[in-house]
């Protein structure tokens, strides 16, 4: 018999006071990165009917909502542009008056100091075919011709502002390829996270309306990974990233790929950032709005969970919400 009493958890669970005391999992504001959209040749912002809460920015809009979001404590703010004219190519990616290099360069002038800007950099929301690459005449993404297109993208965003290179097209030597454009330009300093796992996940859908950038044909799955797949795959695609020459790592999506987030975190020691979808938003948004939920006891529950996986970083559409509520 021992001689000590058996011990008993409850006891530290008895009062709210006391489970704040004793957590080893909490949330920050400055863990948390905002993602969002700036569209040309609008007027007003354009709500996004899927995404309640969520705006395609003008410019000016993009700024208000910057300035709220950084006074609020978020860590970081991540562009996604909406163009006026799509092409092939995506010619409207690198162009230095591009949608993105303008609104990167107000952004920087206005709260570059006190924030880490970021850019997204894939091709799908340029693109009149909305795949994340250049095509072959039978439809498959064209590798290596992508890659040249992501070096010159990269050094345009650089070039415009962006702090914090983020590629998500899933191209094979993507980040080793944006390492060398951005050095080869004099951005040695600039950090490449990479979204070294992305699924090919059903979760996406009111981003693409967001973005604008759904598949005119076909799937992206035989670019990204597939969600049957074991961690195993996701840590060679990681370990792949971390050998380019990437400084931090993203699994998106993140709930139903919390496994994943917990394999990289024990598989590397750099930082590991976790994407919370634009279909994990607007589940709990319209749940919410049905009352059969609580909703910002779920939203705190979500990123907990994925804070407890393993991620640094949280990107999040509720992240200007979740961090005013933590301060």
């Amino acid at each position: 018999m021992s001689a000590f009493p058996a011990a008993r958890p409850r006891r530290l669970r008895r009062s709210a006071p006391l489970r704040r005391l004793v957590s080893d999992v909490r949330l920050h504001p400055g863990d948390l990165i905002l993602p969002m959209f700036v569209k040309e040749g609008i007027d007003a912002p354009a709500p996004i009917p899927s995404m309640p809460g969520v705006v395609q920015h003008t410019l000016d809009s993009l700024v208000k909502a910057a300035y709220e979001a950084v006074s609020a404590g978020v860590g970081g703010l991540i562009l996604f542009g909406v163009p006026a004219a799509k092409d092939g190519r995506g010619s409207a990616a690198d162009d230095p008056s591009g949608i993105v290099q303008l609104a990167l360069r107000r952004l920087a002038s206005e709260v570059g100091s006190d924030t880490v800007l970021m850019a997204d950099l894939c091709l799908d929301e340029y693109t009149d075919h909305g795949h994340c690459g250049v095509l072959l005449a039978d439809g498959s993404v064209d590798n290596d011709a992508t890659l040249e297109r992501y070096a010159s993208i990269a050094v345009a965003q650089a070039s415009a502002g962006a702090q914090v290179i983020a590629p998500s097209g899933m191209m094979d030597g993507q980040v080793g390829a944006i390492r060398a454009a951005l050095d080869g330009a004099g951005f040695t300093d600039i950090p490449i996270l990479a979204y070294s796992a992305k699924y090919a996940s059903g979760f996406y859908g009111p981003f693409r309306d967001a973005a604008e950038c759904a598949p005119q044909f076909g799937y992206r799955s035989a670019y990204q990974q597939d969600p049957a797949r074991s961690a195993a795959e996701a840590l060679r695609e990681v370990a792949l990233d971390v050998a380019e020459g990437a400084d931090a790592v993203m699994v998106k999506p993140a709930l139903a790929y919390l496994d994943v987030v917990a394999a990289v975190r024990a598989a590397v020691d750099l930082p590991v950032a976790a994407y919370q979808v634009s279909g994990e938003y607007a589940m709990v948004e319209a749940a919410a709005a049905n009352g059969w939920i609580d909703r910002e006891r779920i939203i705190i529950e979500t990123l907990t969970a994925i804070r407890r996986a393993g991620a640094d970083m949280i990107l999040t559409y509720w992240a200007a919400e979740v961090a005013a509520r933590l301060r």
